[in-house]
């Protein structure tokens, strides 16, 4: 294993969060901030509590899921696309670095980064809205886990991509109304049979179950299923992205 490529790789991808910190950390917190501004204060005072949890506490752990998503897969595919349009692509493929390295070092610095905006909005959440975390480890597990699995699925999206449009289409067109609809806002036991059952085909709806069992003990889905869920989908983007280093799929494209 090459330590000193992966070092070099993820040191270099996280010195481009701290060139565009505006962009990479304030403008999330600052939107998602508005959100529990918007959904915490102004709406949230107005709603019933959710399982004996108030309305603006239920929403954190959603917010919280739904950003970690979205940066996890825009970290990542950026990360990994702007190489291959670039051109420097060729001088990482040309070093003696595995394929297992490259991941190593995109996929660690994007989760990195996703998991410290996600910290980061927790203590700012602290701000508007009081709250406790029951299993404060089992918060940590999906965090680092869900931050790792859309980074991999980021990359995944970068290689795949070969213009600018199609490296937004996913998050923009299928994970973030996946993430609306996935219990971001709401419990899935307040709509109608049939469509709780249709919501348990979301995957979205497992990581932020999970993540708010973590909070109040209490969540849609049980834990257990939420982390195999979790799990599930981190290996078939391995295997995934195993299948890309194999066949070479547009990675010099």
């Amino acid at each position: 294993m090459n330590f000193h490529a992966i070092r070099a790789i993820y040191l270099f991808e996280l010195a481009r969060t701290w060139r565009t910190l505006l962009q990479s950390i304030a403008t999330p917190v600052i939107s998602t901030s508005l959100y529990f501004v918007v959904f915490g204060s102004a709406i949230g005072s107005r709603m019933a509590d959710m399982g004996g949890v108030g309305y603006a506490a239920f929403i954190v752990p959603g917010l919280i899921m739904m950003m970690l998503l979205t940066e996890s897969i825009s970290n990542a595919s950026f990360g990994i696309y702007m190489p291959r349009y670039s051109g420097t692509i060729y001088e990482v493929l040309s070093a003696p670095v595995s394929y297992l390295e490259i991941v190593i070092g995109y996929v660690g610095a994007a989760a990195t980064k996703s998991i410290v905006l996600g910290l980061i909005i927790l203590a700012t959440a602290r701000l508007f809205v009081d709250f406790q975390i029951a299993h404060p480890l089992v918060m940590l597990l999906f965090l680092v886990l869900t931050a790792l699995t859309f980074s991999l699925f980021g990359f995944i999206i970068g290689i795949w991509a070969n213009g600018w449009e199609k490296l937004q289409i996913v998050p923009s067109l299928i994970v973030m109304p996946l993430a609306f609809l996935g219990g971001s806002f709401y419990s899935i036991e307040m709509l109608p049979p049939l469509w709780q059952k249709i919501t348990l085909l979301n995957p979205v709806v497992y990581l932020i179950s999970g993540f708010r069992w973590s909070f109040f003990g209490e969540s849609d889905v049980n834990v257990a299923v939420s982390l195999g869920m979790t799990l599930g989908f981190m290996l078939l983007c391995l295997l995934v992205i195993g299948w890309i280093f194999r066949t070479g799929y547009r990675l010099k494209n």
